[in-house]
């Protein structure tokens, strides 16, 4: 199964939230990618939208593999073998760096917005879709410790496995598609997949709020 783009993905993703809508519901969508999901889902359920925003640690050899994502707040989740073997010094300072950049995109994304509390509430959490499953768990990490009433992980397209890496953080995940063949590259099921700019987040997040969305 392929989606046309994210916009259209976020329509089919918003159409298996629809028992969520309401004034109990706030949606919080990772930037980049999730943020054009993340609108669909909110529009669809009349849900305020937040960001989340989880940065990945890449291996110190192989940058593109995940091995750790940490949030703005919060302990980081890692892969428990790999963080073990890196330099504990690189680790402090990828950490902090990854913290950083995570509170610059906040500034950056949201400007003196101040976040949306969850507390007492269901918190949709949106992404394109999961590959490693580590940037969400440090999200839906960061979400819980907010105190929702109920967390639900919401993404077009992920691997089974991942899926179920979840549920000890997810009361529910909501997908889309679960494909069965060996999963590849999250742009690998989208027809068209670029890459979403800040400025594009700032202004999807900027028109949500206009339309008290957010």
């Amino acid at each position: 199964m392929k989606f046309k783009d994210r916009r259209t993905a976020g329509m089919q993703l918003a159409e298996k939230l629809r028992e969520y809508a309401g004034a109990s519901t706030v949606v919080y969508a990772l930037p980049r990618g999730g943020v054009v999901p993340g609108v669909e889902v909110a529009r669809l359920l009349r849900a305020p939208l937040d960001v989340v925003i989880a940065r990945k640690i890449g291996h110190p050899v192989f940058p593109e593999y995940a091995i750790a994502a940490v949030t703005e707040k919060g302990d980081p989740i890692v892969n428990a073998a790999e963080a073990a073997a890196a330099d504990p010094a690189w680790m402090r300072d990828a950490i902090a760096e990854a913290r950083a950049e995570a509170r610059r995109r906040r500034e950056r994304y949201c400007g003196t917005r101040p976040p949306i509390s969850p507390e007492g509430k269901t918190a949709i959490v949106v992404d394109d879709g999961i590959a490693t499953g580590l940037t969400m768990r440090a999200a839906l990490a960061e979400i819980r410790r907010r105190h929702p009433a109920h967390v639900i992980a919401a993404v077009p397209v992920a691997p089974r496995d991942a899926v179920a890496d979840l549920s000890d953080l997810a009361d529910r995940i909501v997908t889309v598609a679960i494909p069965e063949d060996p999963f590849g590259a999250i742009g690998e099921y989208y027809e068209e997949f670029p890459q979403v700019a800040d400025d594009e987040v700032a202004a999807l997040l900027k028109e949500a709020a206009a339309l008290r969305i957010s």
